[in-house]
């Protein structure tokens, strides 16, 4: 029986390291899905349904799954993890992990009438 308490105990002190290592230094972050993006800045509907705007710069990186190397930014629907600073009240984006959303099944097509 002791083993076994030692074993949760482990569990919880893992569980709560790796949620303190999610909140790193002053950063922030963000995750939801985008929903209005520009050169500017990227509005992100979180899964909560609150809309969070962050700030872009030249110096935003982005990183798309399965293509870290890209360059492109996310497109509107897509699920977005912002690692942004917060500066005052305002939040400004350093790096931006995207998955593409999925696109809807294409409609079955009615059979050919002779």
């Amino acid at each position: 029986m002791p083993t076994m308490i030692q074993h949760l105990v482990l569990a919880f002190a893992l569980v709560f390291a790796s949620s303190a290592a999610w909140a790193h230094g002053s950063g922030q972050h963000v995750l939801g899905t985008v929903t209005v993006i520009d050169g500017t800045h990227i509005e992100v509907k979180t899964p909560k349904g609150k809309v969070v705007s962050v700030t872009l710069t030249t110096q935003t990186k982005f990183k798309a799954k399965g293509n870290p190397s890209s360059t492109e930014p996310p497109s509107v629907g897509d699920r977005v993890v912002i690692e942004a600073t917060k500066d005052k009240k305002a939040l400004t984006a350093t790096e931006v992990h995207y998955s593409a959303a999925k696109k809807a099944a294409a409609a079955p097509q009615a059979p050919a009438v002779p």
